[in-house]
């Protein structure tokens, strides 16, 4: 286990009208999924209850700045040219 937690950050997603992103969460080999702006855990593995509750404040307390990493990535220059854009 790595004692280095990893997130990241999905585009924005909309169904029904409703915008969302996930966040995940990872230090190697455990994983946490997370739905913003809802700011809570939908699968986890390996993290204790504790921790898992611990990864939704962290999302409560960034909600702004997730959404404006959720909204500042475009899907096709990821896919064209990787995650830096060249």
């Amino acid at each position: 286990m790595s004692d280095e937690l990893k997130m990241s950050v999905s585009p924005i997603c909309a169904k029904d009208g409703k915008k969302y992103a996930f966040v995940s969460f990872t230090d190697g080999t455990r994983t946490a999924e997370g739905k913003i702006p809802d700011c809570t855990i939908i699968s986890s593995h390996g993290f204790l209850e504790t921790e898992t509750k611990q990864l939704e404040s962290y999302m409560k307390r960034e909600l702004s700045q997730l959404k404006k990493m959720a909204a500042g990535i475009n899907v096709m220059d990821n896919f064209l040219y990787g995650k830096d854009g060249k």
